[in-house]
């Protein structure tokens, strides 16, 4: 059976995590845990990018080997990872053998197909993009920052054939529906393409660098960065062995729109064309993280750790904050107002205190247990009638990536449960001995629960340490999968409530 493949960029082994690294991985775990809600067997990678000139100068720097100063930032990036609770099912890294050798074979089979060929280069080189340049990439006649020193060389090295399948690569893009999202982003790549495209300089000489994989066919040079990165999505998905077919190709590539074009959505598209295999289905490209309207970055000095607000709020809320914050696709201003405004709103004042008060209600009244439903007048119907249009609406924006708009359903329904709470107004009619009253104390405080577990529910793929918190005050197993478990009527009548407890406390 073939799995949902889900990979993001590889992070690159010269630097620390920021939030831009922290969102990506959510954005994909989110998608995963959806499928896996969903009933779809799914496979979630990730993984570093280990080699280049940047990782060979700083490891000489520090007066270490690459490989040291490799392994060191990985576990920085995997303690990243477990601290946001994201949920791979596999971490690549450049340097392992398994990626090498699939390196080494696709290089081979292009070199032997003739799609690579030696030739001598003179021209513009960015040592901070490590990349080759061109007078058409300067603005108003100056190198953009980005590309950090610019300097002119002469050397022979080895090219990609890239422009042989310039053509055929617009043909796919124009016919392919979702292949680039968002849509705006497809004809930003096709603007790219207009221009002739340069055959891709696939190599570095080993005395200017010999951190990267050997060419195969030529020991005196080591792979270029990209013809090495981008590999690790058909590493990673068992290139060559028996059960490969039942993971590429992808479904989704979830990268930042700086990477999409062209190394996303051009190089890679074509390398896998020429080595005759499939294409992922759909490359997913997200915004920036900006704060005053300029994109946050190591170099401005603008940026976030994301596990110093992970320490100090949870993961959970984080992993909220982003995916409520950011349409997929835009870019999305960050500031700790705003992260504070969520986190004391939407979290703590309608789903933290909904699920304090209604416990405590319920060990107040019930001794602990969850009351059974004895009426269903017009409050608990409309409540009902919500849910049934929340959940589609939600289970929708899920799909489509539009996660901002499926939390604030969520959220509106968490507001909806609070709203009946008030027109009930339980801790009234707690207080009278009234037959008709204590029916209606019952039935307001397990419909409260019954809506508290489903909006639980939906919450799941964003939020799983609280989703499995209040599923365990309410008696349940955390959700493995969604089937039987969003329909209105799943009581919890006679279970014992856990404790009170607060899911989000203030400072």
């Amino acid at each position: 059976m073939k799995n949902f493949y889900i990979t993001t960029a590889i992070d690159y082994a010269n630097g620390s995590p920021h939030l831009g690294h922290a969102y990506e991985k959510i954005l994909a775990d989110v998608i995963a845990r959806v499928k896996r809600l969903s009933g779809v067997q799914t496979h979630f990678v990730t993984g570093l990018d280990e080699h280049g000139q940047k990782v060979q100068q700083g490891a000489d720097a520090e007066g270490i080997e690459p490989q040291h100063r490799c392994d060191r930032i990985a576990d920085e990036f995997k303690e990243v990872l477990t601290k946001l609770d994201i949920s791979h099912d596999d971490y690549i890294r450049t340097t392992e053998d398994r990626h090498k050798k699939v390196v080494s074979e696709l290089l081979q089979n292009l070199f032997d197909a003739g799609d690579i060929y030696q030739a001598e280069y003179e021209g513009f080189y960015s040592t901070r993009a490590e990349q080759f340049l061109q007078e058409k990439d300067k603005v108003d006649g100056e190198w953009p920052e980005i590309f950090g020193e610019v300097t002119r060389i002469t050397e022979k090295n080895y090219f990609f054939k890239l422009s042989k399948y310039q053509d055929w690569l617009i043909k796919h893009i124009n016919q392919t529906d979702g292949f680039i999202h968002p849509e705006f982003r497809k004809s930003q790549v096709l603007e790219f393409l207009k221009e002739p495209l340069n055959d891709l300089c696939i190599s570095r000489p080993v005395e200017r660098l010999s951190w990267g994989i050997p060419l195969p066919f030529d020991p005196q040079y080591v792979t270029y960065v990209w013809f090495d990165a981008l590999v690790n999505y058909v590493s990673a998905a068992r290139y060559g062995e028996e059960d490969f077919s039942e993971y590429w190709p992808a479904d989704v590539h979830v990268i930042g729109k700086d990477i999409l074009a062209p190394p996303h959505a051009v190089y890679w598209p074509i390398m896998l064309q020429a080595c005759n295999l499939a294409l992922p289905k759909q490359i997913l490209a997200h915004g920036w993280w900006t704060t005053s309207g300029a994109k946050m970055s190591k170099s401005t000095g603008e940026t976030v750790s994301p596990l110093a607000l992970v320490d100090q709020y949870g993961a959970d809320a984080f992993r909220f904050f982003v995916m409520r914050e950011m349409t997929v696709g835009q870019d999305a201003e960050f500031s700790l107002e705003r992260f504070s405004s969520r986190y004391k709103g939407e979290l703590g004042n309608d789903l933290g205190n909904l699920v304090s008060r209604l416990v405590h209600m319920c060990h107040q009244y019930f001794d602990g247990n969850a009351p059974a439903q004895e009426l269903s007048e017009d409050l608990e119907k409309g409540l009902q009638s919500k849910w049934g249009e929340v959940s589609a609406k939600v289970l929708e924006f899920y799909d489509t990536f539009q996660f901002h708009l499926a939390l604030e359903e969520a959220i509106g329904f968490v507001r909806a449960i609070n709203k009946y709470a008030d027109e009930r107004a339980p801790w009234k009619l707690a207080k009278s001995d009234k037959e008709e009253d204590q029916k209606a104390l019952a039935t307001s405080l397990a419909t409260m629960l019954e809506g508290l577990r489903l909006a639980n529910e939906l919450l799941a793929p964003v939020m799983p340490g609280v989703h499995a918190k209040i599923a365990e005050c309410m008696g349940q197993e955390p959700a493995a999968a969604w089937a039987g478990r969003l329909e209105w009527g799943t009581r919890i009548e006679g279970v014992a409530l856990g404790q009170k407890m607060i899911l989000f406390p203030r400072d």
